[in-house]
């Protein structure tokens, strides 16, 4: 008993940890429903070169993983062209915000001097640029404490910096971040260790604009180079009715739902219900913290997935009364109903759990939303089935005998007869009656 007590404590903690989440987080809702930011990017190949259809791939899937990487916050990258992404970011109006969210194009590029005819100096691409990184640091200068930015290449990247720094002792070699000159250091001696640093020049760099472009650089270099050409804010297509009329079909929806389980499985069914609150409350709370964009396709989904939250109950309430009808006692007919019952919840959760990684792994970015939020709701169903509509079960009825059938929904001729198994402590026996 005190170790059931325990477990109600903490479902209690769970679901106060969950409400003071879901009014502290604000809920984010999609571009059809609240509106946001449209925006254009053109593709800006280097020296007039042509772009090919890899290129827009390469370029639609580092933006979409920039803008969207866990893939629930539904906005949308789609190619418009032979050489365009139109790019759709919901509940976010202010078009520089949108485009500080976007990243704009984040080109880190290493250039070196040339003499040009007229004796005026240039830079000219080494061929070195951002998609040579493995991350960028944000740290400070031991000497004079300014902020700077600390690079680390790749395989390929290390052997390229190791021969141009081979190659330009006693040169200057500049660092250019979205084509504007950040430092030009002296190559003193090659450096063969795969890393760099960007100084930001005599005055160095302000924390803000360190911090900025150490995000930039991590959240992946653009495959080539990218202007936006086009922005404008865009209104929500559905709105608030929608949102009010969804609220309506999930308040009916959930209602119908319990209703049945009470009618059909008594006071398990009313069991059923508050652990399905239970989930609800839980499921939201995570939706509000990853946080998840909320379209109406994703209400709609929020609103099945609650529905098909109480099939592991079923499972369990109809096992659970099989053993009834074959004379175990109450408190090991519990037992016998969730144990028995675990196997095909976990084999048939799991299936669609597996689905949704492999939908996650291969899908874009709004399948990998529906895949993520879908095995969420799985994981949460399972703990809520298992966990606390068992708790509430042993708190609620005990280890006594079975004295009213009715409130599990049978007639008294139903209840089988077993033996009885005698022993000190009646929780220590599996099945408590023998057949």
């Amino acid at each position: 008993m005190k170790n059931k007590l325990i477990t109600f404590w903490a479902i209690v903690l769970i679901v106060i940890a969950s409400i003071v989440t879901i009014f502290v987080k604000p809920t984010k809702l999609g571009l059809d429903l609240v509106g946001g930011s449209r925006l254009v990017l053109e593709a800006q190949p280097l020296n007039n070169a042509q772009v090919t259809p890899d290129m827009m791939s390469s370029l639609q899937f580092a933006i979409e993983n920039r803008v969207n990487k866990l893939g629930v916050s539904e906005t949308v990258v789609q190619r418009s062209g032979e050489k365009r992404l139109v790019v759709e970011i919901p509940n976010i109006s202010d078009l520089n915000q949108a485009k500080a969210y976007l990243g704009e194009t984040a080109e880190l590029d290493f250039r070196k001097p040339v003499m040009l005819p007229n004796n005026m100096e240039a830079w000219v691409t080494t061929g070195l640029t951002g998609k040579d990184l493995t991350k960028a640091n944000l740290s400070t200068n031991s000497q004079n404490g300014q902020w700077v930015v600390d690079l680390e290449f790749n395989a390929e990247g290390t052997k390229k910096f190791a021969e141009l720094t081979r190659n330009m002792v006693g040169q200057q070699m500049a660092i250019f971040f979205n084509g504007e000159l950040q430092s030009a250091p002296v190559i003193r001696e090659p450096i063969t260790g795969g890393r760099a640093q960007i100084s930001g020049g005599e005055n160095g760099f302000v924390y803000e604009e360190a911090k900025t472009m150490v995000d930039l650089l991590n959240a992946g270099a653009l495959p080539v180079p990218a202007k936006i050409i086009e922005e404008n804010t865009v209104g929500p297509t559905l709105g608030a009715d929608s949102i009010a009329k969804s609220k309506i079909a999930g308040a009916l929806g959930l209602g119908f739902v319990m209703i049945f389980m009470i009618v059909y499985y008594r006071v398990p069914g009313i069991i059923a219900n508050i652990a399905l609150m239970i989930y609800g409350l839980i499921l939201f709370a995570l939706f509000k913290a990853i946080p998840v964009t909320l379209t109406l396709a994703g209400i709609a989904g929020f609103i099945l997935s609650v529905g098909m939250a109480v099939d592991a109950n079923i499972l369990i309430f109809e096992r659970t009364k099989e053993e009834l009808k074959a004379g175990r006692t109450l408190f090991t007919a519990i037992n016998s109903g969730f144990d028995r019952a675990w196997t095909s919840i976990f084999d048939s959760n799991m299936t669609t759990i597996i689905t949704c990684a492999i939908l996650y792994c291969l899908g874009t970015s709004i399948v990998k939303g529906f895949a993520l939020t879908l095995a969420i709701g799985v994981m949460v169903s399972m703990f809520t089935a298992i966990n606390v509509t068992k708790n509430f079960m042993h708190l609620i009825f005990g280890t006594g005998n079975l004295k009213n059938p009715a409130l599990f929904g049978l007639r008294p001729e139903e209840i089988g007869e077993g033996y009885n198994v005698v022993e000190t402590k009646r929780e220590k026996a599996k099945f408590g009656i023998l057949d």
